[in-house]
């Protein structure tokens, strides 16, 4: 259901007569579907007891690598797909320790993750539970010289939409006022305006404002 003409292209596969120099003949079967129907089989096939322990010796070997987070010490990982469907993700690398997927090294990082399928890694660890590794006991706390921030600190900020509906009726009020107040042939009162303090300059003295602060003691009876 998966791969059009999938006896011609199953044919191609099991074909004892492989060409190692041309490949595949163009008249038997379309490379891209061949590609995607082994891929698929592997897929299928490293869920079985073999396929298992194949990739058992590949897993402790190091061969998918390591993973990136500092505090999980160089713990090996497994390939991943993000999606069971052909084309829509490429492989990750998921770490046993963290619980997490990462992306994987360059030279296979283009391969599709339906290759391996989302399932591979949990179904290998509950075959074989004795290599499922604890999780970190260390985790990293953000500080700033020294000091531990605090869980706030490390939100976004919070920027709250403006009610523009109390805005307008706010505005409509103050309008409405104003108008009463000239209707009605009242000034409004005038907010007196205060000058800042004369600063003081001479040639032998720094500007002074006003005279300088005095320190209180207090005592609590």
């Amino acid at each position: 259901m998966l791969v059009p003409n999938f006896h011609q292209t199953l044919d191609a596969i099991l074909d004892l007569e492989f060409d190692t120099e041309y490949g595949f003949n163009p008249m038997d079967a379309d490379p891209e579907l061949t590609a995607q129907l082994y891929g698929l089989i592997h897929a299928r096939y490293i869920l079985s007891m073999r396929g298992i322990d194949d990739m058992c010796l590949k897993y402790q070997r190091g061969d998918f690598g390591i993973c990136p987070r500092i505090y999980c010490d160089g713990q090996l990982v497994l390939p991943v797909g993000m999606s069971d469907s052909v084309g829509e993700s490429h492989v990750k690398v998921y770490c046993p320790r963290c619980r997490d997927v990462y992306q994987p090294h360059a030279r296979c990082a283009h391969l599709d993750g339906a290759m391996f399928g989302t399932s591979f890694p949990h179904m290998f660890f509950m075959q074989l539970p004795h290599l499922l590794p604890e999780p970190p006991l260390e985790k990293y706390t953000p500080r700033i010289y020294g000091f531990k921030l605090h869980k706030s600190a490390l939100l976004p900020p919070e920027h709250p939409e403006p009610d523009i509906k109390n805005t307008i009726s706010t505005d409509s009020v103050n309008n409405n006022n104003s108008n009463t107040n000239v209707s009605s042939g009242k000034s409004l009162p005038l907010i007196p305006m205060v000058s800042p303090p004369a600063v003081k300059v001479s040639q032998n003295s720094s500007p002074t404002i006003g005279p300088p602060m005095h320190r209180f003691n207090f005592t609590i009876n």
